[in-house]
């Protein structure tokens, strides 16, 4: 980790929690015998994620007083991100999350965060300004706007901001969060208004923006006011758009063991690349290159690549 800075060069907020992941694959978790322990939360996981790019790296959430949050602080710290901004909850206990592993393409998730979880407590007190409003990029997701007092927190930090280059919005849809999908749309259109970048697969950007077909999704995304728009397929690659061109990068080959944690990896050298000033192209190829890389282990956050071993893979040396 670099030298503590009072204001990081990346600030990611949202969701942070415990993986207990099946060290068995192909069964249920009523057969599984023993689970690994892991970091995980989609904003977490893209804060390391980036973090392994050699950036400053902060996160905005909060745990438990219990182990499993004492664990997540210290974790962080471990894998090269700061933890200064995450509180200790009173009164909420760390979640945890569970899933099934059944490659290729099958990996159910059991989400443990009733009746709510800390990084949903998020509250204006723990948000240091400067940093929301001097970082270099801010990422944040949809799952944060999901619930108060996270949600008008959100919305009080990205006004703060002022939509500064680069504010990434993930759309990262998850539906057991949500009492509707209506619901969902009308907080996420409305913080669409905040962000220069939103990243999204098919479903999310049905969600957001009522639109199935990549190249709708990303136009309707830009008529929002984003200047990046970027649409992952799946198997078909990755789709991204501005308002003067348009790139489409293929899907990297790969023998999937655990996929749920491709996308956080995407995030990670999404924000090395815009930080970097790469190209387009090169950017989301390395994006779909890390993603790959970590579709091919069984953990997310301890599995996130570094950028030798990216570009080994897009270099064709791994």
């Amino acid at each position: 980790m670099t030298e503590e800075r009072s204001v990081p060069e990346i600030l990611t907020v949202g969701r942070l929690g415990v993986d207990l992941y099946p060290l068995q694959d192909g069964v249920g978790l009523g057969e599984v015998s023993s689970f690994g322990k892991y970091l995980g939360g989609s904003a977490a996981n893209v804060s390391v994620a980036a973090a392994r790019y050699g950036h400053d790296t902060a996160l905005l959430s909060r745990v438990g007083d219990d182990p499993f949050g004492r664990y997540l602080r210290a974790e962080l710290e471990r894998l090269g991100v700061h933890n200064r901004y995450v509180a200790i909850d009173p009164t909420y206990k760390t979640p945890i999350t569970f899933c099934e592993i059944f490659p290729p393409d099958d990996f159910p998730l059991y989400f443990y965060r009733e009746p709510s979880a800390p990084d949903l407590q998020i509250r204006p007190e723990d948000v240091d300004e400067a940093a929301v409003r001097q970082a270099a990029l801010v990422w944040f997701t949809a799952t944060g706007l999901s619930e108060e007092p996270s949600r008008q927190t959100h919305f009080d930090l990205l006004r703060a901001r002022g939509r500064r280059a680069h504010t990434v919005f993930d759309l990262d849809y998850r539906p057991m969060f949500w009492e509707t999908p209506a619901e969902a749309r009308t907080q996420i259109q409305q913080a669409l208004g905040f962000a220069t970048v939103a990243v999204g697969n098919l479903e999310e950007c049905e969600v957001a923006v009522g639109e199935t077909d990549p190249q709708r999704a990303a136009d309707a995304l830009l008529e929002r006011g984003v200047e990046l728009a970027i649409v992952k397929q799946g198997p078909r690659g990755v789709l991204a758009k501005t308002r003067s061109r348009q790139v489409e990068i293929p899907a990297t080959a790969v023998e999937v063991v655990n996929g749920l944690g491709a996308g956080d990896a995407f995030g990670g050298a999404l924000c090395h690349g815009l930080l970097a000033e790469w190209e387009l192209e090169k950017t989301l190829t390395y994006a779909n290159a890390a993603g790959g890389i970590v579709a091919g282990r069984r953990e997310c956050s301890t599995a996130m690549p570094t950028e030798r071993e990216v570009a080994e893979v897009v270099n064709g040396d791994a």
